[in-house]
This record gives structure tokens, C-alpha cells and sequence, in this order.
């Protein structure tokens, strides 16, 4: 094997995963957005075909995220500690993951935003997703650290406005006329996309703790 080969193994792989948890971050993004267009649709037709697109922009995200976990068992050298890689990719995932899968449940189970709920949940994963888009576009040089911080603050207020909405919601439900199915199909949509809440403030965790050991 050429030196050359052998030093490129040996050297940080910075620009390979830096772009990688870009392109996951702006694939989130795009998530969230769509989303939010699909919620804020009165027709529900139209709603759920926006809905299901999802499906493909989770898939994309599934195909980065193994992008970065093969980059990381062939570089034996990498920008930052591996476990960290390993938690910040995998909590990315779970984002997407648990949006899609609500949107599966909200296509499926074919309900309608009766409390706003809906729309309130995809304002709050909009904001947390961009905050951590805006995180990790500060990740590749650290100098900006406020950046980073004052982002995962806000991912974490943000989290406990799902906490509380989550809450209020649940309270209407059962408060209401609905039928228990109906009750129970509501229940389990915002339990999901609360839940998708708490993976935002996850992935800010993660943030937290890799400039703590960097900065």
C-alpha cells in the first residue's frame, strides 16, 4: 500500500461526518416543514398526500445515517470521541423516525386537529429541528458556542411546552364526547409526536455534552 493510502487513513475524517450531520440536519428541517404545510392543510386529501412523502424523506435520513455509521467503523481516526458520533447520529434518526411514524398514524387513523393540537405540535418540532440544525452547522468549528448553547436551550424549553401540551390535550380528550376509539387514536398521535419532542431534546444532550469535552 502507497504512504499515501496509509495516511489517509490515519487522517480525521472532519468534512465526511461535519457534511454528513448537515445534510441530516437539513433533511430534518425539510421534515419538519413538510409537516407543518401537511397539518396546516383543511383538505384532508391533500393533507395526507403531503403525509406520506414523509415516508421518502425518512428513508433519505435512514440512508445518511448508515452513511455515517460505515464512515465510522472504516476511520480508525475521527473529529470527535466515536461513542458521541455513534449517539448523535442515532438520536438524529429517532427524530425522523417518530415523525414519520406519526404521520403514518395521523394518515391512518384519519382524524382531524379537533384541539389544535396538531398544529401546535408541528410549530414546536418545527422550531426544536431548526434550533438543532442551527447547532449542528456550528459543530464543524465550535467557534460560535453561545450558538450552540442558547440552540439547546431552546430545544429544551421547547420540550416542555410538548410536555405541557401534551397534558392539556389529554385533558380535553377525556373530557370530552369522543368515543373511547376515537379518545384512544388522538392519545396515541400526540403521545407520538411528544415523544418526538423529547428525541429533539436528545440529540441537544448529545450537543451539550460533545462541547463540554471539545470547547
Amino acid at each position: 500500500m502507497a504512504l499515501g493510502s496509509i495516511l489517509k487513513i490515519f487522517l480525521p475524517k472532519d468534512k465526511v461526518f461535519y457534511n454528513l450531520f448537515e445534510q441530516v440536519a437539513k433533511n430534518l428541517v425539510q421534515m419538519s416543514d413538510m409537516f407543518g404545510s401537511a397539518i396546516n392543510e383543511r383538505d384532508l386529501s391533500k393533507r395526507d398526500v403531503i403525509l406520506k412523502r414523509l415516508e421518502e424523506m425518512e428513508h433519505k435520513n435512514d440512508e445518511v445515517t448508515h452513511e455515517i455509521f460505515i464512515q465510522l467503523g472504516q476511520n480508525f481516526i475521527t473529529p470527535l470521541d466515536r461513542e458521541d458520533i455513534h449517539a448523535l447520529a442515532t438520536s438524529l434518526d429517532d427524530i425522523a423516525d417518530y415523525l414519520w411514524g406519526a404521520s403514518k398514524r395521523i394518515v391512518n387513523y384519519e382524524v382531524e386537529d379537533t384541539y389544535g393540537a396538531l398544529v401546535s405540535f408541528a410549530e414546536i418540532i418545527s422550531k426544536s429541528v431548526k434550533a438543532i440544525a442551527v447547532a449542528i452547522n456550528s459543530l464543524r468549528d465550535m467557534k460560535n458556542l453561545e450558538a450552540i448553547t442558547r440552540s439547546c436551550v431552546t430545544v429544551n424549553s421547547l420540550e416542555n411546552d410538548g410536555d405541557d401540551l401534551l397534558d392539556n390535550t389529554m385533558l380535553k380528550l377525556f373530557a370530552s364526547q369522543k368515543s373511547a376509539v376515537e379518545i384512544i387514536k388522538h392519545k396515541d398521535i400526540v403521545q407520538m409526536l411528544e415523544t418526538v419532542t423529547d428525541k429533539c431534546e436528545d440529540v441537544a444532550n448529545v450537543i451539550e455534552s460533545i462541547i463540554i469535552k471539545y470547547a
